[in-house]
């Protein structure tokens, strides 16, 4: 049996990226061989490194022709319905397109080579269904919660994010901003730093500039394109994960701008950081307010919500142990037997 996979974003390292090489590795596991399309074999190395997943026995060619003579073909799409060729087909949505004629006659026509529409969430799930006039499964991105663990915390607040300013920021220099009133105004301990950590390989080098003049005199630290055990190390020992994706951008006219699902914020979860992030798109399914962390609008509410669990040390535990027990929703078994149900 032959499988193939394929995404044009793979060099962006993104959850994106990490859905579609865990899809690649539930189809390896049922034992087809699996084809990913992509033109320079190295990026399997940089992709185990970042995820830290294995891709042994994953072959990564330069074309898989659109599905033609393989038995299952997983596709991500860029806003458009490919013309797929496969036995069975697999076409996921990892963005919440909107307004890009997604109802055309010719769509419908291709539409019926599609055996399922998988979304990353049922908040891109509820655009992908209205644009294109489809019925999508919703699979949540697979999270290693079990590699994530809580080790001696620090004072220390974390943000994961690429660093890109393409389609999506994660708008660090508004988490830089809400540290630096907490600092001047004397509301955080002097002890307390922030971590700044994701990928710049792609659209991220004047940002990233920009912000390391921002932060200069501040305990505040970028760490760039970190791999996963880094990742790992940095959510264990953190006590707060704060995230600003999404922020200032009004998600029904623009969803595909805000987080389409927050595998990061999971990830942070799992290893007991209680999450602060902005309120909208997928972040609204994976936090309920006041019980597995804090959503918020303004960063005034953000400094101040801070503040208060910083000061309250029970409370802080309290919703450290909440944020663990969720994150066990997203583990990697749940999302395997999902796709081996759709498999058959």
């Amino acid at each position: 049996m032959r499988a193939a996979i394929y995404n044009p974003y793979l060099d962006t390292l993104g959850g994106g990226e990490r859905y579609s090489m865990a899809f690649a590795c539930v189809l390896h596991k049922c034992g087809y061989r699996v084809d990913v399309q992509w033109d320079d074999d190295s990026i399997k190395k940089d992709l185990e490194n970042r995820f830290g997943i294995k891709l042994a026995g994953i072959n990564f060619v330069a074309d898989v022709k659109r599905g033609d003579g393989y038995d299952v073909c997983f596709w991500v799409s860029d806003g458009s319905i490919p013309m797929l060729r496969a036995r069975y087909n697999f076409l996921h949505f990892q963005v919440p397109f909107k307004d890009v004629n997604g109802r055309t006659l010719f769509n419908k026509m291709k539409l019926y080579r599609i055996n399922n529409v998988i979304c990353n969430s049922f908040f891109t799930k509820g655009f992908i269904d209205e644009e294109f006039g489809v019925k999508s499964d919703v699979i949540y991105p697979p999270v290693d919660v079990e590699k994530f663990k809580s080790k001696r915390k620090k004072n220390v607040i974390i943000s994961i994010g690429r660093f890109s300013q393409l389609t999506q920021a994660k708008r660090q220099d508004v988490l830089v901003d809400a540290y630096k009133k907490l600092v001047d105004s004397g509301k955080i301990p002097s002890d307390w730093k922030l971590i700044l950590a994701g990928g710049t390989e792609v659209g991220a080098g004047e940002f990233v500039s920009e912000l390391k003049k921002l932060i200069s005199g501040y305990p505040i630290k970028i760490v760039e394109s970190p791999d996963f055990s880094k990742i790992v190390d940095l959510c264990g020992s953190a006590k707060i994960f704060w995230s600003a994706s999404g922020y200032g951008i009004k998600e029904k006219k623009e969803p595909s701008k805000v987080e389409h699902f927050g595998i990061s914020v999971v990830e942070a979860m799992s290893a007991g950081c209680v999450p602060l992030v902005y309120s909208a798109g997928g972040h609204k399914e994976i936090i309920e307010n006041g019980a597995n962390g804090y959503l918020w609008e303004k960063k005034t509410q953000l400094i101040e919500r801070t503040k208060q669990i910083i000061r309250d040390d029970v409370r802080l535990r309290g919703l450290s142990r909440e944020a663990k027990e969720v994150s066990k929703i997203y583990e990697y078994a749940k999302f395997e037997a999902q796709v081996c149900s759709l498999l058959g």
